[in-house]
């Protein structure tokens, strides 16, 4: 599925995941495998469902595969981030409008504190009712949304930079 700036998003992610093992912070990658049998993409032992070079797992680091948008369900992720009890939860990944949307909003619901990292995620072009909504809208909307009601929306600067009084 073709999206909207996913090497500026996945180059910014890559600086995220760099700027997190750096400190040594915990990590938890998320794959998603369709278990659709019509898929087209995501399918298990393709190129499509393997993760982007820029944020390969290491060895240690948690992977989660999941069959549905929202990463918690029928998966070990609840678990795994229970495992770091007082680790924050910071969002970045692919698509912005599916499977960003739907964990941020679980994560809410749950009682985690999230934030999503606007520009380590991308978005595609939609169509509906014959009217197209360009990807970089749909990602700002459904950014807008999550930081509404359900997650701190931050830039990957906020995230690596440090705050001044750290600078001392």
């Amino acid at each position: 599925m073709p999206l909207v700036g996913p090497d500026d998003a996945a180059e910014r992610a890559g600086n995220l995941l760099g700027h997190f093992r750096a400190r040594g912070l915990p990590v938890i990658h998320v794959r998603h495998e369709s278990l659709e049998s019509d898929a087209t993409f995501l399918v298990a032992g393709t190129p499509g469902a393997e993760f982007d070079s820029r944020v390969i797992p290491r060895a240690g680091e948690a992977v989660i595969v999941k069959h549905h948008p929202n990463s918690f369900l029928e998966t070990d992720l609840r678990a795994e981030i229970e495992r770091h009890p007082d680790a924050s939860l910071v969002v970045a990944g692919m698509m912005t409008s599916m499977c960003v949307d739907a964990t941020v909003r679980a994560a809410s619901d749950l009682g985690y504190d999230v934030s999503v990292v606007a520009d380590a995620c991308a978005a595609p072009d939609l169509e509906f009712a014959g009217t197209h909504v360009a990807g970089h809208a749909v990602h700002a909307a459904f950014i807008r949304a999550l930081g509404d009601a359900y997650a701190d929306v931050v830039m990957t600067a906020d995230v690596v930079s440090p705050p001044a009084d750290e600078l001392r």
